[in-house]
């Protein structure tokens, strides 16, 4: 994300590991260009992120009106070319040169110094509002599903661990049956929801499933389709966590993610509104026909096989319905993409 979008973005955080890794002050990983550009991260809560962030939204609005209105005072001191080209859209590397050039012609004018401080506010932000699923999924759900109501121009990135990871390993609603977490150390008994699934169902919004160690173009195409698309934006990340028990170990996590899409445990998939607009349909299946054993991916995680280990017959009843989940929502997504 910041390699793409770094020397424009905002980045609402939602509090987590990703917040912990993301901005551990005195430290952090974020930096600037050799222009002096990068992104701006701030933290916020659990329960008001997704809210957090779209304040950013607003706030980038409001600032780009009230350069506009600066603008206007100055009309007949650009050239027309310049002015006309400053109201017309245009992508973000092309409108920093217009704003190089508003600040070469108003240079010596005293009355601008105003509009040439914030007239960097004529780049458009790419706004992201990032955490993991114990934030999306759970308990900043309601302002998540707000914010995605709203039809502003945002962009949510969800770390799927399927659990509580920062605050101790506890059972959310994205823990799939049969992984034990606390509060599920026998299992977990109910359905994993689908926060895809709700989201498309709003029809204006961009909807990605995406995991890095099995297809990085898959999500770098809808990692960049999400940031274009003018309305709001989800892109939902399979993430291995320290939880899961891995036995490879962490430090085979993108090959986790592999074998997690491979085995049919994750899909890849996007919706985009766009598609239907053009007389498409708007979902894309991009995961394949499972080819590895499922069991095999769940006992390749103690907090699968931890459960198979101490009462088997449990298990094995577990397993074949989360199973049947992860076959269930590969048959209804071939459906959306008109497969079936």
């Amino acid at each position: 994300l910041t390699q793409l979008y770094g020397d424009r973005m905002l980045i609402a955080n939602a509090t987590g590991c990703s917040s912990i890794y993301g901005g551990n002050l005195p430290s952090t990983p974020y930096t600037t260009d050799a222009n002096g550009r990068g992104p701006a991260w701030a933290n916020s809560l659990f329960e008001d992120n997704a809210e957090f962030g779209l304040g950013f939204r607003l706030t980038v609005d409001q600032h780009r009106q009230r350069v506009m209105r600066l603008l206007s005072q100055f009309a007949d001191k650009l050239p027309p070319a310049l002015n006309d080209a400053l109201h017309a859209e245009a992508t973000p590397e092309v409108r920093r040169e217009q704003v190089a050039e508003l600040r070469k012609v108003l240079a010596n004018e005293a009355d601008a110094k105003e509009l040439l401080t914030d007239a960097d506010a004529l780049v458009e932000k790419s706004i992201w509002l990032i955490g993991g699923d114990g934030w999306a999924y759970d308990i900043g759900f309601g302002g998540l599903d707000h914010v995605l109501a709203s039809g502003e121009d945002v962009n949510i990135l969800v770390f799927d661990t399927e659990v509580y990871s920062n605050t101790g390993g506890q059972s959310s609603k994205s823990t799939p049956v049969a992984a034990i977490a606390k509060f599920a150390a026998q299992g977990k008994r109910t359905r994993k929801k689908d926060l895809g699934m709700m989201a498309m169902s709003y029809g204006n919004v961009y909807v990605a499933q995406v995991a890095m160690g099995a297809d990085k173009d898959q999500t770098l195409r809808a990692i960049a389709e999400a940031e274009a698309w003018p309305g709001p934006s989800l892109v939902i990340a399979y993430a291995a966590c320290i939880n899961h028990g891995l036995k490879a170990g962490m430090r085979c996590s993108q090959r986790e993610a592999k074998r997690a899409v491979e085995a049919g445990y994750w899909h890849l998939w996007r919706y985009h509104p766009q598609r239907e607009a053009e007389g498409k349909t708007p979902f894309m299946l991009d995961s394949e026909e499972p080819e590895e054993s499922f069991r095999d991916f769940l006992l390749g995680e103690v907090r699968y096989a931890s459960l198979h280990k101490t009462t088997p017959h449990l298990a094995d009843a577990l397993f074949s319905r989360t199973e049947e989940d992860a076959r269930a929502r590969f048959a209804q997504y071939r459906r959306l993409a008109g497969e079936e």
